[in-house]
């Protein structure tokens, strides 16, 4: 009597394709959910957490509640409060400025590190450190 292929991968430990019998494991199919793992019971994320008590206030932007039209790259002491220490540009979603002010500031800053008012990295490995110590 010849073997068949069926009967050999049985015989392997492989399973036969008649016998249907479900294995009972931990992952049993009555909610619908064979082979996956089962649900996490839990509460929400801000379970727990301390409630906020004010709302958050929309930020408003400098420069159109000011009036501002231009954003002039001379003035320094503007353009330094959207940098952070190491000498990138700060996002509007952090700064709060309006798209077209942002974009003003943007070119600005660039033009101001073009002509060396200011850095273009503050600190960090890319900063120039002429001590004696590390030569």
């Amino acid at each position: 009597m010849q073997i068949g292929v069926k009967d050999q991968m049985n015989s392997r430990g492989g399973r036969d394709s008649r016998s249907s019998s479900r294995s009972s494991g931990s992952r049993d199919s009555r909610d619908g959910r064979e082979g996956k793992a089962p649900f996490r019971k839990g509460g929400s994320s801000r379970e727990g957490k301390f409630p906020r008590e004010f709302p958050m206030r929309k930020r408003v932007c400098r420069f159109c509640r000011d009036k501002i039209k231009d954003i002039d790259y001379k003035d320094l002491d503007t353009l330094q409060r959207f940098i952070t220490e190491k000498g990138r540009i700060l996002t509007s979603r952090i700064s709060g400025n309006c798209a077209k002010h942002q974009r003003k500031l943007a070119q600005s800053i660039k033009r101001a590190r073009f002509i060396a008012l200011l850095p273009f990295v503050k600190e960090g490995k890319y900063e120039r450190s002429y001590s004696k110590e590390r030569y």
